[in-house]
This record gives structure tokens, sequence and C-alpha cells, in this order.
């Protein structure tokens, strides 16, 4: 049996009377390319900061590689939150010597080389640049660490379709060896569906349906079909 990335038992969430996760139980193997999906407000974002330790469950449990979520288990995980910022006043090449400074497993190399493919200017600053281009930054800063767990939510929300193009063909390029589990939450499925080995649908803060990709084409069509039947 191969290793578990993420285990939940269980696990409870509630913000005053609303339940962002009610009794979810997921098992994610490691080395696999996850699609996180479902509508807004059915727990991703919640789970992906449980994941991180970001916030603690009500009830149930949870294990990222066999611990419990915090600092230990973080130097292990690249966090990208949906719509995240970076330093207004630092050039990429600033923010890439922050990276490698204080980011665990961030590779200055890998990071550099992603950058010209992405055709991002070193010497360009943040508050200069368009949505598309910050955007373009945050991932690198996430893909380019050499870590087991990558967790990306809504990446491409606001993004524009050429930044997308080239977000995408980066994921492509860097998180399809099966070296690290990815973990990616996105409404924009047509264009990243091909990335996952799996997905788990959730609603209500619970997994309605989670398998293999190829058995749920088969099934539903698409991803995209997947999430109209499932949704309706």
């Amino acid at each position: 049996m191969g290793e578990t990335a993420v285990l939940c038992e269980q696990v409870e969430k509630r913000y005053g009377a609303n339940r962002a996760l009610d009794g979810l139980d997921l098992t994610i193997p490691a080395g696999r390319v996850v699609g996180v999906l479902g509508p807004n407000g059915s727990g991703k974002s919640t789970l992906f900061r449980m994941i991180t330790g970001l916030v603690r469950p009500d009830a149930g449990r949870i294990r990222v590689f066999g611990e419990a979520p915090g600092w230990r288990t973080n130097r292990d995980i690249a966090y990208l939150p949906d719509r995240a910022r970076w330093y207004s006043d630092h050039t990429v090449q600033q923010a890439f010597r922050w990276a490698e400074t204080f980011l665990p497993g961030f590779s200055l190399e890998e990071a550099l080389g992603l950058a010209e493919f992405m055709k991002l200017p070193l010497d360009g600053r943040v508050r200069d640049m368009s949505r598309g281009q910050e955007a373009r930054v945050m991932l690198i800063l996430c893909i380019a660490r050499r870590v087991p767990l990558i967790i990306l939510d809504e990446p491409f929300t606001g993004i524009d379709t050429v930044s997308r193009e080239k977000i995408i063909d980066a994921l492509i390029d860097r998180v399809s060896d099966g070296e690290r589990t990815v973990l990616i939450s996105t409404h924009e499925l047509y264009e990243v569906e091909a990335l996952f080995d799996l997905a788990v649908f959730l609603e209500s803060g619970r997994v309605i349906r989670s398998g293999d990709t190829d058995e749920l084409r088969r099934q539903f069509g698409s991803m995209h079909s997947a999430m109209q039947t499932l949704y309706r």
C-alpha cells in the first residue's frame, strides 16, 4: 500500500451556525495530482487551511504524512491561498531572494527557470504588474519548492487567458512527475482537468464523490460534466 499524504476522519468545523466541514472523510494518496472540486461554500478552502494547520478542527482527526498539522508538517507544504498577493515594492528577483531565505525547499535555480519560461522580468516590481503577472510570481513561489505537498486554492481566479495558459503549462511541466502530491481547487476545469489523477467532489462540507479521473470521465464524459451532474 502506498503512502497516504492526507487523511481526514470525521472532520468537523463550524463558523457560528455554519458547518464548513461536516463529518468529512478523505484519504489522499501521496504522489498524485488531485482536483478538489465543488461550488463556493462547499468547504474546499477550509479543508486546505486545516491541512496547513491554519485552522483547527472542532472534531475529528486530520493527518498530513502521518502527523497532526503544525509547524513540522508546514515545512513540507507549499500553500497558495485564494487571491494571494505579494509585497508590492518587491521585484521578482527580491521575491525569489526572500523565498530562498525563508521558504524551506525553495530552489532559486528552478524559480529563475520558471520566470524565464513564464516571461517575467526579474527587475519588474509587483506594483507595476498585471494581476496575471503577479499570479505567475505567486505560483512560482509555490512550485519552485522541493516539498512533498503543494496546495493551490483557485490559482486561476481573475487571471487573463495568456497567464492562465502559462500557469497550466508550468504545472504540467513541474508537478506531473509523481514526486509530489498536489491539491488544486479550481472552477477552470476545461483547461486543467487533464492534470488530475484523482478528483474529490465536496458539497456542504462532505465528500459526495471521489475517484480516479479516468473512471470518472468514462462515466460522465469530463470533469465539467461530472460537476454539472453532481450539483444539479
